[in-house]
């Protein structure tokens, strides 16, 4: 990284800040690309992490408790909209949980900025591949009501690249794996085939961000000389309850990094 360049943390932090949802995209996915072109600083003297209680958000959605969102059926246009901006509205959340990751945590190596910031841009692009959906279906990004479960986890492990790196992409966006395929059925089988496609390649690249929080999970573990398999069961009883919802889909998974022992370990509390 160019000692020169824009520093990195400076531009996470722009990205972060930006209220207006063509700014915050616009500026991730420019951030993206200079980090990917290796034009960028690691300036780890500039002032340090501050708390961020929100990122910058658009006035709507309005955020509700997730018990308060309806339910709505797929076999309508409106109940396909409602679930097209509910994925939408996670994936405008990741876009500010890479950024945060780059931002918050100063004493990783280079690799895991040019990670994260190469997340943030395919998040960037799900958003839009989704606020294109939702225009074919009639609404926009804010037009139903959305929760603020994975900014709130983020709060929560602000202190802790190791307890994020669990929490983050290892539960909340391994959520996505186990869910979407069962979406992506249910649309099929109501003929909805563009938001299928949509779906489909969200869950390939999902795997390799789920994956990328995996590795650096570790990494953190074997710098603070812990066992990552007990470690990881720790933090979900810290911070999930101590056991995650089935189904699991363990095939995309393990290919985001996760040993059959913790497979099994999620599979037993599960059912427990």
């Amino acid at each position: 990284m160019t000692p020169t360049a824009p520093n990195v943390f400076a531009l996470a932090e722009a990205c972060l800040a930006a209220t207006q949802i063509d700014e915050k995209l616009e500026r991730s996915a420019q951030a993206a690309a200079l980090v990917a072109a290796d034009a960028v600083a690691l300036n780890r003297a500039s002032p340090p992490p501050r708390p961020i209680a929100q990122p910058g958000r658009p006035p709507r959605p309005h955020l509700v408790e997730p018990r308060a969102l309806p339910r709505r059926g797929l076999g309508s246009v409106e109940g396909r909209a409602a679930l097209v901006h509910a994925v939408a509205h996670i994936e405008f959340n990741a876009i500010d949980l890479a950024w945060d990751a780059v931002y918050r945590f100063r004493d990783m190596p280079p690799e895991y900025y040019r990670d994260w910031a190469a997340v943030a841009a395919d998040e960037t692009r799900h958003f839009c591949l989704l606020a294109a959906r939702l225009a074919e279906l009639g609404h926009v990004y804010g037009d139903f009501d959305a929760h603020n479960g994975l900014w709130e986890m983020a709060v929560k492990t602000s202190a802790s690249c190791l307890a994020r790196m669990a929490m983050v992409p290892r539960v909340l966006e391994a959520r996505g794996l186990d869910v979407t395929p069962p979406m992506i059925a249910r649309l099929r089988n109501v003929g909805d085939t563009r938001t299928v496609e949509i779906l489909e390649v969200i869950l390939r690249e999902e795997v390799a961000h789920v994956a990328a929080g995996s590795r650096w999970f570790a990494w953190c573990c074997a710098r603070e000389d812990i066992d990552p398999e007990t470690t990881f069961a720790r933090l979900i009883g810290e911070h999930a309850g101590g056991a995650l919802k089935p189904p699991f889909n363990e095939a995309a998974r393990r290919a985001a990094g996760f040993s059959s022992a913790e497979l099994a370990r999620l599979v037993e509390k599960s059912a427990a």
